[in-house]
């Protein structure tokens, strides 16, 4: 049984990026995977890295928060991610960003002998569907910004964990879309949540 963490960070109840959620954890668990759903900001998920959290090297101290612990330790049995969340500025929500830099910590996530070498992935989860929504055109996203968030998945972030396989969709744009648009972006995450669970 494929072991998947869904992870959404938009504070707003009912947003497009819910309805995502949504469709993804009912197609996932349809198809029998065991699913991890996590909606960080309902969950009040604290993203402010701390003074002692900020080590790169050495293994991270065991977390005596309880729901960073559950966290570090869950997403340890993984075989696949989801994440879900909105363009804000060429970045994820906060939530999310202090989700990966307090989780995905040395030790749990990677390895590293040196600050300067190359880190060694721990993550068994070797493959993730990042899911985001947008209000930027794509041409204008690509020629002026460079699409800031396919580097920090793919190139930045999923890599160095050991995931390898990075699959990456945007929804756009929302805010003047309608109900036929919605649902047929509805439908084509649960073809990518599908082909996720293999």
């Amino acid at each position: 049984m494929n072991r998947i963490g869904v992870y959404l960070a938009h504070p707003r109840p009912g947003s497009f990026n819910h309805a995502l959620f949504e469709a993804v954890v009912d197609e996932l668990r349809g198809r029998g995977c065991e699913v991890r759903a996590h909606d960080l900001c309902e969950e009040g998920f604290e993203p402010l890295l701390t003074a002692a959290e900020t080590g790169t090297v050495a293994a991270a101290r065991t977390a005596t928060d309880r729901q960073l612990a559950l966290h570090r330790a869950e997403v340890a049995t993984l075989d696949g991610l989801v994440l879900i969340h909105p363009n804000w500025w060429g970045m994820p929500p906060a939530v999310l960003v202090g989700w990966v830099q307090r989780v995905l910590v040395p030790g749990v996530a990677y390895k590293l002998g040196t600050a300067d070498g190359e880190p060694a992935g721990l993550l068994r989860a070797g493959r993730a569907l990042v899911l985001n929504t947008s209000d930027t055109p794509e041409a204008r996203e690509h020629a002026e910004f460079g699409d800031p968030l396919e580097r920090i998945w793919a190139a930045c972030v999923l890599p160095y964990v050991g995931v390898h396989e990075v699959r990456r969709t945007v929804f756009r744009t929302v805010t003047d879309s309608s109900p036929e648009q919605r649902a047929a972006w509805l439908r084509q995450a649960r073809e990518q949540a599908a082909a996720l669970a293999g």
